[in-house]
């Protein structure tokens, strides 16, 4: 019989069919995938459109980048104030339908971000202000992306909405801080100038705070919007101090103080806000004066209030806490804050800080004393005086007179600084109480067999033998000058006066004036133990008054000349009964 072929096993025809049954099943599914891609297609269409954006977006960004000049810069402005104004038309035209005018909005954010090659050439800024650029800008601080970060969300495009619509508000504070880079600037004097005085003529400071007031700083991009704004301030204020009083009264104080005070936490913006709050109180009394009219005082003994018992967790927090200092201490220059800070219990605040800090090393101890010392200086610290006395802040302060600390590397405060604050706390307290408080004061002076008389005097030689040291190398300096032909005009004897301070003069000449009160105090046994240490150290009661007639001349700020008088006559009436 014929070969009929071999037959094929049984389970290679069941493979077959499955084989067969597979093809089917994948026809069937990829006509379902079909007909699911065909209905999603119409809600996609907003996507692909931002898709067909964001690759046109790319290629231009590949384009060869033109050569900076006049013409280009001309070019992109021109650009810039096209594109503003088409969103703007578009905006006003379709106020309800923020997809007409998404794409208008990108274009004015890509050329926003195009302008930054402009602070490459501070020599080119005036073409900023010519062109009406400065002015445009400024109006785009106030611009609202909401509805159109709004319209991606619906999307579900929240991922993607800040990287590809940040507010044009955001993008606008970001070109102006880079404008602004103080290094820039003095690039080119000129061309800075004329940038500064149209920033300055169109509130820039006002609208920028407005902006601030709009921002979340609980998303990122935003908190950099903070930061930057900053930024321009400082900017701003390094390069032209005299705007600080007319940015403070523009709101700036008011939303720094409300920033430092808000529940937040600790952050590169607190700190920053820090910062710039110590620069606009710096030699200004008008902003020392506003911040205490906007009860600002208190916000900075609550602020400094966390510290009286722990240090600064961080270097910047630590950075954050002496700035809050600094401010307090500006502040406290002005009379009228110290009776703010006396009612606002500050007196007692830095006493507990301070008694705290004896056994404690703690980083706040000499800001802490450095704002004792400015609430109590001169005829306005009286109160202040009276009331450190009443609070038992004698028990605090002598402990600090009989011993200085030793150096905290962290902060860097030396002993020196520690003894001058120390001194000018007790000078004050002898200058300034009266009856009973006086006489408690100089009680200390007698107690444990005259200790505290037996320190000061140590503390004399100290310093005396420094001052000795400094005025030698000096003669030494003067005579080679004179030897070599050389003038000593008045520039240089202020810089010769200047490295005597340096050297503890001021501290010298602190010490003999508490010498000098204590010993016309009539407590003969203060008098006798003063007496007693000048002699067994072959000192003489001369070098003392010498000192102090020189402290007597440059006594005073220069600012009240009928205070200066009467404490130099009072200087030199103390002299004459030593």
């Amino acid at each position: 019989q014929p070969n009929r072929g071999t037959k094929r096993p049984r389970d290679e025809e069941e493979e077959e069919i499955k084989a067969r049954r597979k093809q089917a099943s994948a026809r069937e599914h990829g006509r379902h995938r079909e007909e699911e891609s065909a209905a999603l297609e119409e809600t996609d269409d907003e996507k692909k459109k931002l898709l067909q954006i964001i690759e046109r977006d790319g290629e231009e960004e590949d384009e060869e980048e033109e050569p900076l000049d006049e013409s280009s810069v001309k070019k992109m402005i021109l650009t810039f104030e096209k594109r503003s104004y088409k969103n703007q038309e578009l905006r006003i035209k379709f106020p309800d339908n923020p997809e007409k005018f998404m794409e208008s909005e990108l274009d004015l954010n890509d050329i926003i971000q195009e302008m930054h090659v402009i602070a490459t050439m501070p020599g080119l800024y005036h073409l900023l202000v010519e062109l009406n650029a400065v002015q445009s800008l400024l109006g785009l601080l106030g611009h609202d992306n909401t509805d159109i970060l709004h319209l991606l969300k619906q999307l579900s495009w929240q991922r993607l909405s800040y990287r590809l619509f940040s507010h044009v508000s955001i993008a606008v504070v970001d070109l102006l801080q880079e404008l602004t880079d103080i290094d820039t600037l003095h690039e080119s004097e000129e061309g800075a100038e004329v940038l500064i005085d149209a920033l300055v003529e169109g509130q820039v400071v006002a609208l920028l705070v407005q902006n601030l007031e709009r921002l979340d700083e609980s998303v990122k991009e935003e908190a950099d919007g903070v930061h930057n704004t900053l930024g321009i301030v400082e900017n701003m204020a390094e390069f032209r101090p005299e705007m600080c009083t007319e940015a403070a009264q523009q709101g700036l104080m008011q939303w720094l103080l409300k920033r430092l005070k808000a529940k937040m936490p600790f952050d590169a913006n607190k700190l920053y806000c820090s910062e710039v709050l110590a620069i606009l109180l710096q030699n200004n009394d008008d902003n020392r004066e506003l911040l205490g009219e906007l009860d600002g005082i208190d916000v900075l003994l609550q602020q400094l209030s966390v510290f009286k018992r722990h240090n600064p967790s961080t270097a910047e927090e630590q950075e954050m806490m002496e700035n809050l200092f600094d401010s307090l201490c500006s502040c406290l220059m002005l009379s009228s804050n110290r009776d703010r800070f006396l009612k606002g219990e500050g007196l007692q605040l830095m006493n507990l800080m301070l008694r705290y800090l004896i056994s404690i090393k703690k980083i706040s101890r000499s800001s802490a004393l450095k704002v004792l010392d400015h609430a109590m200086i001169g005829p306005e610290g009286t109160d202040n005086c009276h009331k450190f006395v009443d609070i038992l802040g004698l028990r605090t302060i002598f402990p600090l007179f009989m011993k200085s600390p030793k150096k905290i590397k962290k902060v860097g405060t030396t002993e020196k600084e520690h003894e001058e604050h120390v001194c000018s706390i007790l000078a004050s307290l002898l200058r300034n109480l009266r009856g009973q408080q006086r006489t408690r004061l100089l009680n200390k002076f007698t107690e444990n067999d005259s200790e505290k008389v037996d320190r000061l005097m140590e503390l004399y030689f100290k310093y005396l033998d420094a001052m000795q040291a400094a005025d030698k190398k000096i003669d030494g300096e003067k005579h080679d000058m004179v030897r070599r032909g050389e003038i000593i005009d008045d520039d240089m004897e202020d810089e010769f006066y200047l490295r005597r301070l340096d050297a503890g003069l001021f501290v010298l000449q602190l010490i003999c004036y508490i010498m000098a009160e204590i010993c016309n105090a009539n407590v003969p046994q203060i008098r006798q133990r003063v007496h007693q240490i000048l002699n067994m150290r072959g000192s003489s009661i001369k070098i003392v008054r010498h000192i102090l007639k020189e402290y007597a001349e440059n006594i005073g700020d220069g600012k009240n000349q009928e205070f200066r008088e009467s404490e130099q006559k009072r200087i030199l009436d103390l002299l004459e009964n030593f």
